[in-house]
């Protein structure tokens, strides 16, 4: 069978995330690389960091995928020395290694399927529509975030825990505002950061609403106003599954053109949070006494093991 070029992969994708649907802001697209060069294998993940990057040259990737980009704000140098030496490294390593990257970023968010229907997914849920629907699509299915309903209603400790099963794991972890035992049977889900969001899912009127990175005041004041219920995830654990949705629908276009191509996942976990130090209640913290000698403080505990999906292997796909 043929290998593509370069090329020929990164037309297919466009049409899969069209760049014009990324935010003008946003910086999507091939970041280094030579159209003309051959494709076998393709990994996907989150983040073009080192480790990330470690990982696709040992593979013997010739692209590399990630959902966010290296370069957000821009650069005038891709020297590998200063606070964003990294960047520079990272660039210098893909380039001796052969290895091409591309960002699929806010216009994968709004794609169809895009990332939030990776998560919904995930998280079993039956999507409905979009939470914010891009205008430009007649069909209606296109936009960022997506509305979705529960096959069976949980309450909200339940629809939380079963984040928390499904989800890849994380030091964060997931974290809930909202009464425990309030029945969820609606939920609006967005991956990545969502709290800019709060106004359109209040409108849809959901009993839920699971995204990442809530700020304290946005969820404060969204709280006092009412429902819906808040559960916030980690976004690297949000955007994850977009990795193996991705993943699998450049497998169809490679099957259908009769591509050499074989897909990979990674499964670094590339979130930048390491330990979870939980706080005891204020009963039990170490408040301190009118002597100012502080009370008994719980030990920290370290993240557990990242819980991927028992659909991930991490094996080539």
């Amino acid at each position: 069978m043929p290998a593509p070029s370069l090329a020929d992969v990164l037309a297919a994708l466009d049409a899969l995330w069209p760049p014009e649907l990324a935010e003008s802001w946003d910086a999507v697209g091939l970041v280094c690389g030579d159209p003309s060069a051959e494709v076998t294998r393709v990994l996907f993940a989150v983040d073009p960091v080192q480790e990330v990057v470690d990982e696709a040259v040992r593979l013997g990737a010739d692209l590399l995928v990630t959902h966010h980009p290296l370069y957000l704000r821009g650069t005038t140098t891709v020297a590998p020395v200063g606070p964003a030496g990294f960047k520079g490294r990272v660039v210098h390593d893909l380039i001796r290694g052969g290895v091409a990257l591309l960002v699929a970023h806010t216009n994968a968010d709004r794609a169809d399927p895009g990332v939030s229907d990776a998560l919904a997914a995930a998280l079993d849920l039956r999507v409905t529509g979009p939470l914010v629907p891009d205008p430009t699509d007649p069909a209606g299915r296109r936009g960022l975030g997506r509305l979705c309903a529960l096959d069976a209603p949980l309450t909200l400790a339940e629809f939380a825990a079963r984040a928390a099963r499904d989800l890849p794991g994380t030091a964060a972890g997931v974290r809930v505002a909202g009464d425990p035992d309030s029945t969820i049977r609606t939920v609006a889900v967005c991956g990545g950061s969502g709290d800019s969001l709060f106004a359109e899912v209040r409108a849809a009127g959901v009993d839920a609403f699971l995204t990442a990175d809530l700020r304290h005041h946005p969820a404060s004041e969204a709280r006092q106003a009412g429902p819906p219920a808040l559960v916030d995830a980690a976004h690297w654990a949000t955007e994850w599954p977009w990795c193996e949705q991705a993943a699998g629908q450049l497998d169809e276009i490679s099957d259908r053109h009769g591509w050499n191509l074989r897909t990979h996942v990674s499964r670094a976990v590339t979130d930048p949070w390491t330990i979870h130090a939980p706080s005891a209640p204020l009963s039990d913290q170490g408040v301190p006494d009118a002597s100012g000698t502080p009370g008994p403080a719980g030990p920290p505990n370290s993240s557990p093991s990242p819980n991927f999906p028992s659909s991930s292997t991490g094996a080539p796909r």
